[in-house]
């Protein structure tokens, strides 16, 4: 029976994704629900089944192509032997010659046709196409190679990276050392080698487009505070094991900023408010947008009622939208009807920067890196762990009385944190 592979519903205001990657081949054997190909849309990437097991027969959309909801993308045959299909596939040029082989003849045509592309699937993880090609031309053992892709997929620059260093298979390892040490000033470099386009991912496109336009609508005004750490430091080091203990989960920093932002939205509404056309929205709940930073872009889930969340529920919920982002696993669901958002840069050192707001909200809250500086307490110079807060707002709706009254709210809660457990 031949089962059709279409594009599934994509999610509100979604028609349309590009194809990603195909995990499998035309030939292959699947298995029902295993992933056949990945979907990029505007917001996530998205993998689509097998409905039965069988084998792949066709494939109608090619990798880059954009696809509407609902499009043809190939053709599976449930239940399909896949072994023989596979071989076929494998060495298309050996089915002619196999007729008038003997016995000993495929032997020996076996083992050098297996030599290059077998060693790069025994990694049992997944070569991205332009990698493999690189692997081909070099001579490569992917085994030696260390994915940085999604799932531990080996990319074009694992492979680059591994050519440089010389380490990733014996043969290149003499040519790969040559050029890297010394960069020779009279001869000129390879066009090739000079620069390098690739074309922009729908999720890049979209996250570009959503940028320039909240650049563009909103009246983005940002303002600065710092907080000293140190209570909430030392209130964490007290208690991080007790609360592991208890809750299975590590006690972080996102459940006091994710609590104090609440507390701080309950007292200067107009932050946690929206723009619809001449309406002002003002949110009675509280859906905190987390960013996290992946391979393919900025995303922003969702932690939705987070008012009724205690610390160790924010924390598991965090964690696990981490999670979902990071394996590209996020639905549309958890993407949309965000109130607030935190970004925090200082997992990556910024000491301080400006968010830009994720429309249509009307605020965003960025945290930095913690730094030990000189502070002046009571006539006195000592040494705090400090962090800047920077509040990015939309002065159409938040005057700068309000986004100055929630951020030194966020200042109070944080450096007396016992406030965010007495609800003060």
């Amino acid at each position: 029976m031949t089962v059709e592979i279409r594009v599934p519903v994509l999610g509100e205001s979604v028609t349309e994704a590009t194809v990603g990657q195909w995990f499998k081949k035309v030939g292959d054997t699947v298995t029902k629900d295993e992933p056949l190909v990945e979907l990029e849309t505007d917001k996530v990437t998205l993998e689509v089944n097998a409905a039965e097991s069988g084998r792949l027969d066709e494939i109608l959309a090619a990798e880059g192509e954009d696809v509407e909801v609902g499009a043809l993308l190939g053709h599976l045959t449930a239940g399909a032997a896949g072994a023989t299909s596979a071989a076929k596939t494998e060495a298309p040029k050996e089915k002619a010659e196999d007729k008038p082989a003997a016995a000993p003849a495929p032997a020996a045509k076996a083992e050098p046709a297996q030599t290059p592309a077998p060693a790069a699937k025994a990694t049992s993880v997944e070569v991205m196409p332009a990698a493999q090609k690189l692997i081909d031309e070099n001579n490569l053992d992917a085994g030696k190679i260390r994915g940085t892709g999604k799932d531990g997929r080996i990319t074009k620059g694992d492979v680059l990276e591994a050519l440089e260093n010389g380490g990733a298979s014996p043969a290149p390892a003499a040519p790969a050392a040559t050029p890297a040490p010394a960069p020779a000033p009279s001869g000129p470099r390879p066009e090739e080698a000079r620069e390098e386009r690739v074309k922009m991912t729908r999720l890049r496109k979209s996250i570009a487009a959503r940028l320039k336009d909240a650049q563009n609508t909103a009246a983005m005004l940002t303002t600065y505070n710092e907080v000293d750490m140190s209570a909430m430091l030392d209130l964490r080091a007290e208690y991080k094991d007790l609360f592991l203990k208890k809750h299975g989960v590590k006690l972080g920093f996102m459940s006091f900023f994710t609590k104090a932002c609440i507390a701080a939205l309950k007292e200067t509404p107009a932050v946690n408010a929206e723009i619809d056309g001449d309406d002002l929205v003002y949110k009675n709940y509280y859906n905190m947008g987390i960013a996290v930073g992946t391979d393919s872009g900025l995303v922003v889930p969702v932690l939705r009622d987070a008012d009724r969340l205690s610390f160790a529920e924010v924390e598991k919920g965090i964690a696990e939208l981490g999670k979902k982002a990071r394996d590209g696993k996020l639905s549309m669901a958890d993407l949309q009807g965000g109130t607030f958002t935190i970004t925090n840069g200082g997992v990556y050192g910024s000491l301080m920067s400006s968010p830009i707001l994720n429309p249509p909200q009307a605020g965003v809250l960025g945290m930095h890196k913690i730094q030990e500086r000189p502070m002046v307490i009571k006539g006195e110079i000592k040494i705090r762990p400090m962090m800047y807060l920077a509040l990015t707002y939309d002065h159409r709706i938040i005057d700068g009385k309000e986004a100055v009254t929630f951020l030194v709210r966020v200042k109070d809660a944080l450096e007396d944190p016992q406030r965010l457990l007495l609800d003060l």
